[in-house]
Parts: structure tokens; C-alpha cells; sequence
């Protein structure tokens, strides 16, 4: 029997009898961990990737060169690892690397010292490995993470091109895309999935996940497959009905968590979910948990990005219709709604589960609207399957259809009880889905892969193809009267400005009942308090001509009602006295920000202090109280976050503040700024920033 000794320290093999193998591991680390595109994750430990081999260093004492032939290896994941569900593995020495198992081989020549290659196939579970070796006696030479491979072709999360390896597998910052379709605004979010501590919590939120608590190898098993850890994700991220990362708060009371806009960063959020034995972390809205999903999805090695739809309608009823039912009041009395934006992620992986030719991107939503399986979450379904309607394909693609395509109807339900179609549009949902460019800040709009020009034929086509029979089908008369929304060029927070409802009618003079009315919404199209009104006017329309009617809206109206979001949602209903007929248009504005203003002092070079200057205006006509900067950077801030609480910020005053970091790895980094306030919160700014050896 030939004795096998563990060290991560070269000094240990002196004074070591001569029948021992010494195993030398640190020595390891940094060459695989760099090979294998890990090396962001530290390299105190093997973290490794699918399909690629990694190597360990054997020391031998002389005479002792022959034993390796009689060295046996195993590899396994799991609390109950078995040989026939892939989470174990026994292996001898071979001449070569095998490719459909595992194996070790060496090319060294003979001496005492011999490198070890380790190989995995490129369909095992991902996770966490222990690796022992076995010369008679069983000694555990410790454990490693394997993690999918985007580098390697045969691996289902293959990427071909590195600079989109870079993008949704390396880049640990990215922009979140906000607003509506007239003004979308970008917003940094740090992902930090190598930040000390991610990757395990990552791990660690597979293992929490109910099926693993049902069936543990099952579980670990289906970690091959990305389809079925992409799911995993979708349901841990939300903590509807598991012990998932994130509650999601839509009500604007946030007293006992944390108002979903101030997150600007995945890490505290992981973080405070793992410290606190899986309890909960309060509170997310759409894009923290689609964010937060992305950090993990790229943790764990498979591709991601971020996705926002404007436009994004929430059918209840799966009959791909969004059916607006409002009272002779105008008050909005249905279940559908179609938010402003709503936001995602789209995964890249194969579909050997599917058909061929819907391999690539998959969307893939963690915030918990409908169930799927008995379970809140949604895909990942292929962008192909949504472009072309093919409805039946895994997983949900009738919901994620809807959210870019559903047709909107709209009526008005009399006091007798009939229904009186008022509009309806093909339109109204899905445009300028959005996702940050790869190697730039750019926007990328990839509505082109979700679906045809709208109003094209194809794309009528594909609806029709798609759509079932809705539930509400009655017949309206089209209206002969034209009426719009216009609004002011300048619509910034703090300011009064007005906005005009149009009238345009072609055939006779009208006298019309006029209904315009301005109240605060929330992203998802929740109503709030109400901030401008014209009731009950009447309003003569003669022919050929347009009407113009204006409503103010003035700071001291909204500004005590408007949420973080800054969306204010304009509703005109236009009601002809003879024959009696409804119009209705609706508009949501956003409210411009202020600008966060970020400037370096100094030359910034990696382990050396730098400073930035950070400035903004209060654009308010009152006071700021508590106000706070906070400062993040993946690299920059020691995954820190910087809090600098800077008082109170008169009306119409700049404050500014200076941040001092040290940065830790070269390479390009982004420092992400968050301002909040009593008052005016949800301010973010961020600054690029190239950090030189």
C-alpha cells in the first residue's frame, strides 16, 4: 500500500518517509482556475469548468514511479452519489483523456514528479465535486467546483464568439433599462457574481431548492441540463412558494425592507439572504429579480443578460388577449394590465429537449405573476417559439407570447349591464425590448427576436396562429371621432408643466362630454392618487378641426404622491352626446431624474487609493432630508458598499461628495452611484472606468 499525503505547501515534502505520493494543490490553482476562465473567482481553490481538463501535481519519492499504474480516482456530487445518475465516477489511469467519461491520464516523463490530467465530459451535473484517490487506501484530496463551459463546443451552453463569452459569462456590471416607450433610461447594476462569496451562495441556493429536499441525487442529477437549472433559478429567485432569495413588493409600503428601487447591486442582496439562514430578503420588483437571477445564471457559467419589454401586458386568463373593462366613470374595473416595462432574462443554452432550430436565447422571468408546473416561475422558453407562435413548446410560452404580442381590447360597461367596445389596439404591447449592447453601453433592441415588424403580416399572421378564443368577444362600432395625448418637451421632477388632450373630428360638428384626468401609476400599471383633473366638461368639436383642451400638472399636486418611479399616467375619455359613443386615449410620461455627476481625481491603477468626485442638484423647489450617497464596484470597492450620508440638500442646491476606493484587478470596472432622500430616491449614475497595472 503506498501512503498519499495532501499539502497545499511545497515545504512539507521534505522529511516525508519514502513511501508516500505528496499531492500538491495550490500550486494548481492559479494555472487551472486561469485556464478555465475562473480565475475571477479567487484563486485559493479549483473551480473548474465541464469538458476541459485540469491538472493535478503528483510528487513521488524515487523507485516510486510504477505505483501509478495501480492509482484508481473518483469524482462525486451530492450527499448520495450514485454510478448510475451520473453524480459519481471511478476511474483508472489512462493513456489519454477519454470524452464521453471521466478519466486522469499523464504525459509526463518518467521521474518523480507527474502532472495528472483530469477530465470531465461536457454533459456532467454541475456543483460541487469531491476527488479522491484510491491506491488501496481512499484519501479525499479535497473538493472543487465544476461549473457549465461556454468555452467548450460540445457543452450545451457553448458560445461561439468570445466577445459574447465576455459579455454574459465574465462582465460583472451591465444596464437595466426603465421608463417608457418615449423615454427609456438606463440604469447600472452591479451583478459582482465573482465577488468573494457568490459562487457558494450560488450553490447554495441549488441546494435549497424543494427538489432537492424531495429527492437529492435527482436533483443533483438534473444539474446537467441547463433547461432544468435555469427553472431552479427562476423559482429560488422569488420566495412565493420555497425559500427563495427575494419577496416582491408592489404595494409602495416598504417600512420593513428595502424600497426595491434602492438596490443597485446583486451581492448585498445574496448575501443577506445566505447570512441569515435563507430568510427572505424584503423587497424586489421586476428588474431585481430578473438582475439578480442574471448573477447567478452567470455564476454558475451560463450565458445571461438582462431583458426589458415596454409595453409588457400580463394576461391572467391565457387567451392571449389584454381585456381593459372600465365603468361609465372611466375607474378601471379588469384582472389584465399591460405594465410600462417589465423586465427578464434571456439564457443561451441547446434544446435537445425540443425540435432543432431552437437552440440560443431562452427567456426565462423570476418574478412570480403565474404559476408553472405548481410552481411560481416562467421558461426558459426559445425566443424562436415566441417569434413564430409555436404555443405548445416548454416551458409557458403562451405567457411569455403575451407579454410582447397579446391584443389589447378596451370597453365600457354600462350601468344597465351591456358592454360597449371602445377601442382596442394590435399595437399597444411589446416594443423596444431592450438589453445592453455587448462590449458597449449602447442599447440593443432585439425586438426583432421576439417578434415580427408589428402590424406586419407575418406578424398578424403569427397571432392568429397563436391566439385562442377570448372570453369577453363582442362586437363595437368603430369611432368616427380621433382623440390623443400630447405633452410638453420638458417633463422634469419638481417642475410644473402641461399636457393637452386633442380632439380631431372629419365627418360633422360634435358635442362631446369630456373626461381628463392625471394620476400617479407604478411601473406595472397599478393606479395611485390622483394629480390633475377635468370632469365632467362639455365640449363642442367642430368639423375638421382640432380641439385642444390643457391640464396643468404642478409639483405641489404630485409630488407628495409619485413613487420612485416617476410615472405619471394621463387618461382622456371623449363621450359623443349623439349617437352616444366612447373614446378613450392613455399615455404614462416619466419624469426626467437628475444627473449624478462622477469625476476621478487621480490616475486609477490597481492596489493604489483613488479618489472620485461626485456632484448632483436637487431639482426640487424643497428641501432634501437624509440624504444619502451609496458607492459600489465590482474590483473597486472591496464588494463593499460606500455609504456617505450627506444631510440635508437645500431646494435648488448642488451637494457634492468625494469617495475613496482602492481598486483590486485591472481591467475595465464600472462604479455604480445610488442617491436617495426622503423625497427623491431611485437616482443612479454610473462611470466606466479602465484600471491599468
Amino acid at each position: 500500500m503506498i501512503l498519499i499525503y495532501v499539502t497545499n505547501n511545497n515545504n512539507d515534502i521534505k522529511g516525508l518517509c519514502k513511501n508516500v505520493f505528496v499531492v500538491i494543490l495550490s500550486e494548481d490553482y492559479r494555472i487551472n482556475n486561469t485556464t478555465h476562465h475562473t480565475d475571477q473567482n479567487g484563486l485559493d481553490r479549483l473551480i473548474v469548468r465541464r469538458g476541459l481538463p485540469f491538472t493535478i501535481t503528483l510528487h513521488l519519492r524515487s523507485g516510486r514511479e510504477s505505483s501509478l499504474r495501480f492509482l484508481f480516482s473518483s469524482v462525486s456530487t451530492g450527499p448520495l452519489p450514485k454510478e448510475q445518475s451520473g453524480t459519481k465516477s471511478t476511474f483508472s489511469l489512462t493513456d489519454s483523456a477519454l470524452k464521453t467519461a471521466w478519466s486522469v491520464s499523464t504525459n509526463s516523463p518518467p521521474g518523480n514528479v507527474v502532472s495528472l490530467s483530469v477530465s470531465s465530459p461536457p454533459d456532467v451535473p454541475i456543483g460541487l465535486y469531491s476527488l479522491t484517490l484510491d491506491q488501496g487506501q481512499k484519501v479525499k484530496l479535497g473538493e472543487f467546483v465544476l461549473l457549465f463551459n461556454p468555452w467548450c463546443a460540445k457543452d450545451a451552453v457553448y458560445m461561439e464568439e468570445e466577445r459574447d463569452r465576455q459579455e454574459y459569462v465574465l462582465s460583472q456590471a451591465g444596464l437595466i433599462y426603465k421608463g417608457t416607450t418615449k423615454r427609456i433610461k438606463a440604469s447600472p447594476w452591479t451583478f459582482g457574481q465573482f465577488e468573494p462569496g457568490m459562487l457558494d451562495i450560488c450553490l447554495k441556493l441549488l441546494d435549497e431548492n424543494p427538489k432537492y429536499s424531495s429527492d437529492a441525487d435527482a436533483d443533483c442529477s438534473g444539474r446537467r441540463n441547463p433547461v432544468y437549472v435555469t427553472r431552479v433559478i427562476s423559482a429560488m429567485i422569488n420566495s412565493n412558494d420555497d425559500k427563495g432569495v427575494l419577496v416582491g413588493n408592489w404595494s409602495g409600503d416598504y417600512d420593513d425592507g428595502v424600497r426595491p428601487s434602492h438596490w443597485t447591486e446583486s451581492v448585498a442582496i445574496l448575501h443577506q439572504w445566505a447570512d441569515n439562514c435563507c430568510q427572505r430578503v424584503r423587497y424586489g420588483q421586476c428588474w431585481v429579480f430578473a438582475a439578480v437571477a442574471c448573477t447567478v445564471s452567470r455564476a454558475l457559467g451560463i450565458p445571461c443578460r438582462v431583458v426589458t419589454n415596454f409595453g409588457s401586458a400580463h394576461d391572467t386568463n391565457s387567451n392571449l388577449l389584454i381585456e381593459f373593462l372600465y365603468d361609465e366613470d372611466g375607474n378601471d374595473i379588469s384582472d389584465d394590465s399591460v405594465w410600462n416595462f417589465h423586465v427578464w432574462v434571456d439564457n443561451w443554452m441547446a434544446r435537445p429537449d425540443l425540435d432543432a432550430g431552437y437552440d440560443g436565447w431562452q427567456a426565462s422571468d423570476p418574478t412570480p405573476q403565474e404559476k408553472s408546473e405548481g410552481v411560481f416561475c416562467c421558461g426558459p422558453v426559445p425566443l424562436k417559439a415566441i417569434k413564430e407562435g409555436e404555443l405548445n413548446l416548454k416551458y409557458d410560452a403562451p405567457f411569455v407570447f403575451a407579454e410582447v404580442n397579446a391584443d389589447v381590447v378596451e370597453y365600457v360597461k354600462l350601468t344597465n349591464g351591456r358592454m360597449v367596445k371602445m377601442g382596442g389596439s394590435s399595437i399597444d404591447v411589446g416594443h423596444f425590448i431592450s438589453t445592453k449592447a455587448v462590449g458597449s453601453d449602447e442599447r440593443h433592441d432585439i425586438t426583432h427576436l421576439y417578434k415580427h415588424p408589428e402590424g406586419s403580416l407575418q406578424e398578424r399572421e403569427v397571432f392568429e396562429r397563436a391566439k385562442h378564443h377570448h372570453e369577453l368577444q363582442q362586437k363595437g362600432e368603430e369611432p368616427g371621432l380621433k382623440v390623443k395625448i400630447k405633452v410638453s418637451p420638458d417633463m422634469d421632477i419638481g417642475a410644473d408643466f402641461d399636457v393637452f388632450a386633442v380632439t380631431n373630428n372629419t365627418e360633422a360638428d360634435k358635442t362631446c362630454r369630456v373626461m381628463f384626468y392625471a394620476r400617479i401609476v407604478s411601473y406595472d400599471g397599478k393606479p395611485g392618487a390622483n394629480c390633475g383633473f377635468i370632469e365632467d366638461l362639455t365640449m363642442e368639436v367642430p368639423t375638421g378641426k382640432e380641439k385642444r383642451l390643457p391640464l396643468r400638472l404642478e409639483y405641489v399636486d404630485y409630488g407628495n404622491t409619485i413613487t420612485s418611479d416617476r410615472l405619471i399616467q394621463l387618461v382622456l375619455i371623449v363621450i359623443e352626446s349623439s349617437p352616444r359613443e366612447f373614446h378613450k386615449a392613455k399615455r404614462t410620461i416619466v419624469l426626467e431624474n437628475p444627473d449624478i455627476a462622477i469625476k476621478l481625481l487621480g490616475e486609477p491603477r490597481v492596489n493604489q487609493k483613488l479618489s472620485a468626485q461626485i456632484s448632483l442638484q436637487n431639482p426640487l423647489p424643497e428641501p432634501l432630508q437624509n440624504c444619502f450617497f451609496s458607492v459600489i464596484g465590482a474590483g473597486l470597492t472591496d464588494g463593499k458598499i460606500l455609504i456617505q450620508n450627506v444631510g440635508t440638500v437645500g431646494p435648488k442646491q448642488e451637494v457634492k461628495y468625494t469617495v475613496e476606493f482602492t481598486p483590486t484587478s485591472t481591467g475595465s470596472r464600472t462604479l455604480t452611484v445610488d442617491f436617495d432622500s426622503d423625497k427623491l430616491s431611485n437616482i443612479k449614475g454610473y462611470l466606466n472606468i479602465e484600471i491599468k497595472e
